[in-house]
């Protein structure tokens, strides 16, 4: 049984995390951070009311090979517990989560490496539950509470994700999210934009898609990808 901590205002979960020492599986809960963050740094607004946690997990014989499974893992579990309240998630590569085009929730996975393999990866989980979200969010993100029309019990949901967050999924329970295949996106990368068609994602997390009519398959270290229908 995996130990959950509960805290109040913290800096961050994943933060905690690297600074907990332990060994067994925990999750850290955390009332609003400080200083969340999301990828690249980004900071990750925080606000009490949203549901904000992070899973340290320790690994043995973890194929490096294999790191984008526990990507699938987060995203689906997410994805999952968005469902369970009516609503119809969708994922952007690599570790967004999408409700009508707007943002629910970000996903930061960290992972510590030996010579081959992970060691332990830290998943660091955002969900827009009740938090009130600020003017700028607005236009680009959203809430459950916000489209439910209601509060939601915040440990309920908390609940769900844990729960699905034990369970074990495949690439193919990821692109089942997926609703842009085929059409045109943006790739970023350091202010450049390059216009392509998407295709697939592959297992090792890798996205297939055209490039000028040549087929690429593109990292998410390297390229951020941009929806043209979406606002994010």
């Amino acid at each position: 049984m995996t130990k959950i901590i509960e805290l109040d205002e913290i800096d961050s979960t994943n933060e905690y995390c690297k600074k907990y020492v332990c060994d067994e599986d925990v999750i850290i809960v955390a009332e609003s951070q400080i200083s969340g963050k999301g990828t690249n740094g980004r900071s990750f607004e925080s606000g009490k009311g949203g549901l904000y946690l992070s899973m340290l997990k320790k690994y043995e014989n973890f194929d490096f090979a294999n790191t984008f499974s526990i990507m699938i893992n987060a995203c689906v579990a997410v994805c999952r517990t968005v469902e369970a309240y009516g609503l119809k998630p969708t994922v952007k590569w690599a570790n967004d989560v999408l409700v009508d085009g707007k943002k629910i929730c970000g996903t930061l996975i960290e992972n510590r490496l030996g010579a081959d393999n992970v060691c332990t990866s830290i998943v660091g989980i955002g969900l827009n539950v009740n938090n009130v979200l600020s003017d700028e969010l607005k236009e680009i993100a959203t809430t459950l509470s916000e489209k439910k029309g209601r509060k939601l019990n915040l440990t309920w949901v908390r609940n769900r994700l844990v729960r699905n967050l034990k369970k074990q999924y495949t690439v193919d329970d990821y692109k089942k999210y997926v609703d842009w295949f085929g059409q045109e996106v943006y790739l970023d990368r350091n202010g450049e934009r390059t216009e392509a068609v998407a295709l697939d994602v592959d297992a090792d997390g890798s996205l297939v898609c055209k490039i000028e009519g040549e087929i690429k398959k593109i990292s998410s270290a390297e390229m951020r990808l941009r929806l043209k229908c979406k606002s994010i």
